[in-house]
């Protein structure tokens, strides 16, 4: 049986939502995952279950949380009088920059020396 699973995470950068979907996909059973970037909400449907779900997306973030399990909504299809349909545009605001758990800094000393000096 299909069912919906909400979960809320931290979506900060690009970055951090291409993780949650490339961990969300491997769980077996999954029929469809829709980004909420707005309200920090990842959508799953189907037969996937919820417990492999949070406990993919907690390993990559430790404050992922179940918001609601139910079952999937049936599709309003709503044409207007003239056959056209309704365009719906979702406005994603663009974070080029990484967030800070996403970027990564490295330390690389000056000097060309790898060993103790000392000895």
């Amino acid at each position: 049986m299909s069912k919906k699973t909400v979960v809320s995470v931290e979506l900060m950068c690009p970055k951090c939502r291409k993780k949650v979907m490339k961990l969300i996909a491997t769980v077996e059973g999954v029929a469809s995952i829709v980004l909420d970037p707005s309200k920090n909400t990842v959508t799953v449907t189907g037969e996937a279950d919820p417990v492999k779900i949070i406990k993919k997306v907690r390993k990559l973030r430790k404050n992922a949380a179940v918001v609601s399990i139910g079952p999937p909504q049936a599709e309003k299809k709503d044409e207007k009088k003239d056959g056209k349909k309704d365009e719906k545009k979702d406005i994603v605001p663009y974070n080029p920059t990484p967030c800070q758990r996403c970027d990564v800094w490295y330390v690389i000393p000056e000097h060309g020396y790898g060993y103790c000096s000392v000895m």
